[in-house]
């Protein structure tokens, strides 16, 4: 018999398995999610793959619907738009917070993320470096709630970076705006890093939707 904690154990890692699938497309947009299958597959009982639906639509990864079930969470117009601008306004506002509490060891793990995100060769790896630099930006907030929000609104920002790589293809590039927020923090001029920050956000909700004359 399983144990709560065996329970959250194995529910951590069903998430995080199916969340992966989600975030790199491998389980597209709408894709149902049966529970009898996930736990058949992942050989557990029913409540942990209850749990790792509850931590997927949390995480804004899965939406449940009545008579629907539960689904991959849609990649529309206004997903993008909502994401861009729930992380446009969390994350400046934990930037703030942290940039009051920023010493030279969090700007080096920031400069850590900006240089392995420069020399990423893979998709992959840029993902991960890219996720890595926005957490270490504002890891010494102290907001535990916001930073599990924060944690949330990244992954499915990712699905965003993986969508768009897959429709329009991906080169390794330097990511000058990761930079210039680094520079703007090392001089202490919050206030830009910050509009930097918004700005950089709200980049992926431009290139992610459609201009007008695309219709």
């Amino acid at each position: 018999m399983m144990t709560g904690g065996e329970n959250l154990t194995t529910a951590g890692r069903i998430a995080a398995s199916i969340g992966q699938r989600i975030i790199t497309g491998a389980l597209p947009p709408d894709a149902p999610l049966r529970q009898d299958h996930v736990a058949r597959e992942f050989h557990s009982s029913h409540v942990p793959v209850r749990e790792a639906f509850r931590q997927l639509e949390a995480q804004h990864l899965v939406v449940a619907a009545p008579r629907r079930g539960v689904r991959v969470a849609p990649l529309d117009i206004s997903s993008v738009r909502e994401i861009a601008e729930m992380r446009a306004a969390l994350e400046v506002i934990a930037l703030r917070n942290a940039a009051l509490r920023l010493t030279s060891t969090h700007l080096a793990r920031i400069e850590l993320a900006v240089i392995e995100g420069d020399n990423a060769e893979t998709l992959q790896d840029f993902e991960t470096a890219n996720r890595a630099f926005h957490h270490e930006l504002v890891a010494p907030c102290a907001m535990p709630r916001l930073l599990a929000s924060l944690g949330a609104l990244q992954l499915a920002n990712s699905r965003l970076v993986f969508a768009m790589a897959r429709s329009a293809g991906w080169r390794p590039r330097p990511n000058q705006d990761h930079r210039l927020i680094l520079q703007s923090l090392r001089a202490r001029n919050i206030d830009q890093a910050c509009n930097l920050l918004a700005r950089h956000i709200q980049t992926i909700e431009r290139l992610a939707l459609p201009s007008p004359c695309q219709g």
